[in-house]
C-alpha cells in the first residue's frame, strides 16, 4: 500500500467529459535513522519500500497507505510504520499535508506526511504488506524517480529536520540515554551535513541547558575518559505542528489507465 491508494466510496464531482477521479486521505511516513554506510561512516538514511502492486509496481516509495474506517491520522501513521517495517519510532510528528492529483491514473488524494525518527541499532527490517522489499538509503543517494513524487515529500522532511535540530530536542532521538559530547556533536554533523567546531559546539549546547552531566564517564579507554551526559528534558516532548496544504503534482499516468485500488 502506498500513499495514493484511494479510499473506497470517495470521489470528486464529475464533468460531462472527464472520467471519475477517486479521492482519498492517506498517510506517508518518512522514516529517518542514522546508520553506517558501506564504508562504516554514519549517514542520515531513509527507509524506502519497493511496491509490489500497481500503480508504480516495482518502484521505490515511502511507506504509507489509506486510513481505515474511523482511524485517526496519527494511528494510521503508527500502523503504517509497524506494518511496512516492524520498526518502533522514538518520535513521530505530523509534517505537512500535500495535495496529489494524477488525472491519468484518476487519482486525487490529500497526503498527510509524517516523519519518524528511529534508532535501529542493527534491527532487521522486513517488507510488509504489498511491498517486495524494504531497504535503507542515504538521503543523498536515493533511487531515481520515487513513486508518487515522494522525492518532494522527503525533501520537505529533511528541511524540517535540519531546521528543528537547531532549536529542539531532535538530536536526542538518535542517542542512547547517556552519551558523550562527541556523540551528540556527531549526530548534529550527520543531520546538518557539515563539520562543527567542537569548542563552539560545547559552549553553545551547555548554554542552552539542554543537557546535564550524569556524573559518570566512559570506562575502558587509555586516555582521559569522556564525561557522559543526558538530556535535561523529555526528548519526546517536541512540539507537533499542523501544516497548510501544499500542491503536489504526481508523475503523469498513461492515458486510459485504471484508478489505483487497495
Amino acid at each position: 500500500m502506498s500513499i495514493v491508494e484511494p479510499q473506497a466510496g470517495l470521489s470528486v464531482p464529475e464533468s460531462d467529459h472527464a472520467p471519475a477521479v477517486h479521492a482519498a486521505v492517506v498517510v506517508a511516513v518518512v522514516i529517518l535513522s542514522i546508520r553506517p554506510d558501506a564504508a562504516g561512516h554514519p549517514r542520515l538514511q531513509v527507509l524506502l519500500v519497493r511496491r509490489a502492486v500497481e500503480p508504480f509496481a516495482g518502484a521505490w516509495s515511502l511507506p504509507g497507505g489509506k486510513l481505515w474506517g474511523d482511524e485517526a491520522l496519527d494511528e494510521a501513521a503508527w500502523r503504517q510504520l509497524l506494518e511496512k517495517t516492524a520498526l518502533r519510532a522514538s518520535y513521530l510528528e505530523q509534517l505537512y499535508t500535500f495535495e496529489l492529483c494524477d488525472a491519468g491514473r484518476q487519482i486525487e488524494a490529500a497526503v498527510v506526511a509524517y516523519y519518524a525518527l528511529v534508532r535501529t541499532d542493527g534491527t532487521e527490517i522486513a517488507p510488509g504488506r504489498k511491498t517486495m522489499e524494504a531497504a535503507w538509503f542515504p538521503v543523498d543517494e536515493l533511487p531515481a524517480h520515487l513513486a508518487f513524487d515522494n522525492d518532494e515529500v522527503l525533501h520537505y522532511a529533511l528541511q524540517r529536520l535540519r531546521n528543528k535540530v537547531e532549536y529542539a530536542l531532535v538530536a536526542f532521538q538518535f542517542l542512547p540515554p547517556a552519551f558523550t559530547m562527541a556523540q551528540l556533536r556527531a549526530v548534529y554533523e550527520v543531520i546538518l551535513g557539515r563539520r562543527i567546531d567542537p569548542t563552539n559546539f560545547r559552549r553553545r549546547v551547555e548554554a542552552t541547558g539542554s543537557i546535564v552531566p550524569t556524573g559518570h564517564s566512559v570506562t575502558g579507554g587509555r586516555h582521559r575518559p569522556p564525561a557522559l551526559y543526558r538530556c535535561a528534558g523529555d526528548p519526546a516532548s517536541l512540539v507537533k505542528t499542523l501544516r497548510p496544504r501544499r500542491a503536489l503534482r504526481s508523475l503523469p499516468g498513461e492515458p486510459g489507465s485504471s484508478p489505483a485500488t487497495p
